[in-house]
């Protein structure tokens, strides 16, 4: 069969060729716009049904209810019209046909093959309609539901509790240290009239993520159920709101990180939130929460200042991984002694109690009252709402009840009185005095790797006048633009003897060039311009252990300083050689306690930076020492030199692989070895 089209008279004609036959068939072309009126009604129909249900499950329910009530009257008319006599009026009918398109069981109470056919088709249409789509709309309401509920947008109704903003690598060590500060958690409840803890997490998207990592969480486990979190910015005052900000006994501000080159720094978004929270205190006329914010540049305190009227304690989250760095390089292995001190777990912390307990004593008798701790000095209120500091206090200094004393013991309930212990004889301390610190050939130090700490590190170098450095800074990123940003920091090089060094510490034979082992110090840095902290950690581990083959090589070895970012990764390196440094954990710990006691930032101030107290390793033999000695002998001879004795560095690691002894019992025999050092604190 062919086809052929020819027009006739205006009007194609269409033949049909079967063989040798033709068929002449008119086709009439209809306009489109004949067609439109009747789709335009139906697509008005559809849009109109849309829109219903796009409005949620209430209104969806509404467009189910009324087909079902179109199916009921249809039915209804049909079964009436061939029996009207078998039904009183048309809502009998219509009854009839609603209880069938719900209840498949009156399909046999049918008579007649018509209604028998019209209730089938009912029954399947209430299959379809009725249980089908209204369980439907009904499982994905509540599965909508709670989804949201999971997203945590939900405000919170809490009083007194402790908020922190924000979810970065410090979070879950920041959660374990306030769920492991038993005793100055007590005591932070009390003082806000709670009893439990209640714990509020601000998460960019909360979710089971950060649960699954808060239960993994050394410290927290299972407590992380208690965790409330919620999902939101701190930038933004609806996420403010659903915290509850205002009704926050605390408020912990962490340090967000940023890629190179972003407009929007951690600094800014946190000048953003304590605008936001002081603007809501101003619009419903309500007082503003303690904060403990986190900064990178300290240039920003007077700008956090202004921006926050209310109570807040600012920790300088740089800078203090700066000058525990430069501690640690002045005074080798350190960070043992910081890591117990700074983080959660087994040993020994810094405690601030008030005056009250122990109101019209004198340091000595105050020691001798305490067998457990070791009073490490005073602070005393000053009419500018400032704290000065006496550490180490004499022994002879009276404590009045607005002064607050500092305290190193294991446990919290140690600072307290025991009526039960046994005290200890009291000693004298001679009036502390400044330790000058020898001069000598400069110290060479060798920095693998760039993060944003590395100006804050040079300054903190440069903060020592009475030292001689030569800084050597390595890096793969161009050394304009290293250049520029310690410009921007305000940093000269020239203080420090510094260079910056452009080589990659990952390549075998750029690290052999830079000849290491001619350091006395090499400090290996977690980037911070990699994708994630995993990633930067993994670099900067695999560059320890290329370094560790280097310097294997040499006879002379350099002190090495490594830095992690990710917490998880601190026992990957199980048995080093190096003195490791995990910043997100430390700046945990400092936030976590100076949220619950804010004296103690003023404390670690003076113990990390220049011109303070500060933390030393001594030879023994400087001391007077009998030829057996317990540490409450070793105290009474540290404090006639107006030191106050904290412990001994064993040159041989335990057990566990520390080396660091610190509190000892003060009957304790301290049997010290060849090479052992005294850790004692003293003035600078």
């Amino acid at each position: 069969m062919r086809l052929a089209v020819k027009a006739s008279n205006s009007k194609p004609l269409i033949f049909f060729f079967s063989g040798t036959l033709f068929y002449p068939v008119q086709v009439i072309l209809i306009a489109q716009d004949d067609f439109m009126l009747p789709f335009r009604l139906i697509d008005r129909v559809k849009f109109i049904v849309e829109r219903q249900l796009v409005k949620g499950a209430g209104f969806q329910l509404l467009v189910v209810g009324l087909f079902i009530a179109l199916i009921s009257l249809i039915g209804g008319l049909l079964v009436i019209m061939p029996a009207a006599d078998e039904f009183e009026d048309a809502g009998s009918a219509i009854w009839w046909a609603f209880l069938r398109l719900t209840d498949p069981g009156y399909l046999g109470d049918d008579v007649g093959t018509w209604q028998r056919i019209v209730s089938t088709l009912l029954t399947i249409s209430g299959y379809v309609v009725f249980m089908g789509t209204l369980v439907a709309i009904l499982t994905r309401w509540l599965i909508a539901k709670m989804a949201e509920l999971e997203r945590g947008l939900t405000p919170v109704t809490l009083k007194n509790h402790l908020v922190v903003l924000g979810w970065t690598a410090q979070t879950p060590p920041l959660v374990a240290e306030l769920f492991g500060s038993t005793g100055r958690m007590r005591r932070f409840l009390e003082k806000h009239d709670t009893q439990k803890l209640r714990l509020v997490v601000l998460a960019e998207e909360a979710g089971a993520g950060q649960l699954h990592e808060l239960r993994n969480e050394p410290g927290v486990g299972d407590r992380s159920r208690e965790v409330i979190l919620r999902s939101g910015s701190p930038i933004q005052p609806e996420a403010l709101q659903r915290v509850a900000c205002l009704d926050a006994a605390a408020v912990i501000v962490p340090s967000h990180g940023h890629g190179a080159g972003s407009f929007v720094t951690p600094d800014v978004e946190t000048v953003k939130a304590l605008l936001s929270i002081a603007a809501q205190a101003r619009d419903f006329g309500s007082s503003l929460p303690f904060v403990v914010a986190e900064i990178q540049d300290m240039r920003k305190l007077p700008v956090i200042q202004r921006a926050y009227p209310g109570s807040v304690e600012v920790v300088a989250g740089d800078a203090t991984i700066s000058r525990l760095m430069v501690q640690n390089v002045l005074h080798p292995h350190l960070s043992e002694v910081y890591n117990e001190l700074l983080t959660a777990g087994e040993g020994n912390e810094i405690f601030v109690r008030g005056g009250e307990t122990a109101e019209g004593l004198t340091v000595s008798e105050l020691a001798a009252q305490r067998p457990q701790a070791i009073v490490l000095g005073l602070l005393h209120p000053t009419d500018s709402q400032r704290w000065r500091i006496d550490m180490p206090a004499p022994a002879n200094a009276v404590i009045h009840r607005e002064d607050r004393v500092v305290l190193l013991a294991r446990e919290y309930e140690h600072t307290g009185n025991d009526s039960k212990a046994e005290p200890l004889a009291m000693f004298e301390r001679a009036e502390p005095s400044a330790v000058v610190a020898a001069q000598g050939r400069a110290h060479r130090v060798l920095v693998l790797g760039w993060n944003r700490r590395v100006p804050s590190l040079a300054a903190e170098f440069a903060s020592y006048p009475g030292r001689q450095f030569h800084l050597d800074l390595v890096s793969v990123i161009p050394l304009a633009e290293r250049e520029r940003e310690l410009r921007r920091h305000g940093v000269e090089l020239a203080g420090v003897n510094g260079r910056l060094l452009e080589a990659d510490y990952m390549i075998e034979d750029d690290l052999r060039k830079l000849d290491p082992a001619t350091y006395d110090t090499v400090m290996l840095l977690s980037s911070d311009r990699i994708g994630s902290d995993e990633e930067a950690d993994a670099r900067a581990m695999v560059g320890y252990l290329q370094l560790e083959d280097i310097l294997s090589e040499s006879v002379r070895r350099p002190q090495v300083i490594l830095e992690l970012s990710d917490p998880d990764n601190r026992q990957l390196l199980y048995g080093h050689q190096s003195e490791m440094l995990i910043s997100p954990m430390i700046l945990s710990h400092v936030l976590a306690q100076v949220a619950l006691r804010r004296e103690l930032r003023v404390v670690l101030d003076e113990l990390f930076t220049v011109n303070g107290a500060e933390f030393q390793f001594r030879d023994p033999n400087d001391y007077p020492l009998p030829a057996s000695t317990n540490f409450q002998v070793l105290e009474k001879i540290v404090a006639a030199r107006g030191e106050v004795a904290l412990g001994l560095y064993r040159a041989r690691p335990d057990d566990r692989g520390r080396h660091i002894m610190m509190n000892p019992p003060r009957r304790q025999y301290l049997d010290i070895q060849e090479h052992d050092r005294l850790l004692v604190m003293c003035r600078t």
